[in-house]
């Protein structure tokens, strides 16, 4: 006799000054047709109405809880967030839950987003992250962020906890978002993102504009880029192509600098050298015969990594 696969999902949700795009992204999760287990979101210092706006939910809805975090003096992002992620994850058994989530209070969820990709994961054991595709308002037109899809993007990151276990979660630094997924393609898991037109959702504030200016936020993806290892001429050709994303031209160069300038540095880098070696290799794959392909080729070159270990243990009777 087959049995229902368990959907409990957890959210965990850093926040810090959010009044401007917060009741949009609390309306769209408690509107879902599958509400979360449970919504945990850590007010990081906030000193905008944003604690009581969350009150005034939390009051409402039993599953939504509001913890304080310490306040740190200043919005942090990257390695500020993941700490503030484990700060709530901390506070729960991760075990309680088939599913867990790192969830920003700037986008505007679909409807079914949460139920579709849970479908999707029940569909595919060997998918372990995933998630829709954003976009963002310019000028009164909806523009894509461009995110691959062999990524799941970090504003809404949706994982099997099993596999969010097994690759040791987030590292607390910035690029924690791609570092990921390539793990999870490592250990044999999928990383994906949907273009499904039910699952694309609004980012109220785009990627990468950062709370200081969007250069900043193009420097430090450069940056990140760099800490993770990747290669210097594939993350050139990604430059290239951002230029053609807003801010036009500049947001590339800017990027392509935050690399160098890293580089230069000799700042240090992940302290994973197998898993820097792995990304390199896939990325030169990948000016080879692009992305998808080369997605492709991993995935089935550690499908065996994957059934060794997990394949067993997917199939429900």
């Amino acid at each position: 006799m087959t049995t229902s696969p368990s959907r409990r999902y957890a959210l965990i949700t850093p926040c810090r000054d959010e009044a401007d795009f917060m009741r949009r992204t609390l309306d769209s999760v408690v509107a879902q047709s599958e509400q979360p287990t449970l919504w945990l979101i850590i007010d990081d210092g906030s000193t905008d109405e944003t604690p009581q706006i969350l009150a005034e939910y939390a009051a409402q809805h039993d599953w939504i809880r509001v913890v304080s975090k310490p306040d740190r003096g200043g919005r942090a992002v990257g390695p500020g967030v993941i700490e503030a992620f484990y700060f709530g994850l901390d506070q729960i058994d991760i075990d309680a839950y088939d599913y867990i989530c790192k969830f920003d209070l700037d986008l505007e969820m679909p409807r079914g987003y949460f139920a579709g990709l849970m479908d999707r994961m029940e569909a595919n054991p060997r998918i372990g992250s995933c998630s829709g595709k954003p976009w963002f308002t310019l000028n009164g037109a909806r523009i894509s962020e461009k995110c691959g899809d062999e990524m799941s993007v970090g504003m809404t990151k949706f994982y099997r906890v099993q596999c969010f276990k097994e690759i040791g979660g987030f590292v607390r630094e910035v690029m924690w978002d791609a570092i990921d997924c390539h793990k999870s393609r490592q250990m044999g898991w999928i990383a994906c993102s949907f273009a499904d037109a039910e699952l694309e959702f609004e980012h109220l504030r785009p990627m990468g504009t950062s709370h200081k200016s969007v250069y900043t936020g193009r420097r430090r993806h450069g940056f990140g880029q760099y800490f993770m290892g990747s290669d210097f001429f594939f993350f050139t050709a990604t430059c290239i192509f951002r230029m053609a994303h807003p801010p036009y031209l500049t947001g590339g160069i800017a990027t392509w600098w935050g690399y160098v300038k890293a580089a230069l540095s000799g700042t240090p880098q992940l302290d994973d050298p197998e898993l820097r070696a792995f990304i390199r290799a896939y990325q030169r794959r990948a000016l080879v015969v692009g992305k998808s392909r080369a997605t492709a080729e991993v995935v089935a070159r550690q499908t065996p990594v994957w059934e060794a270990r997990l394949a067993p243990k997917a199939v429900l009777v």
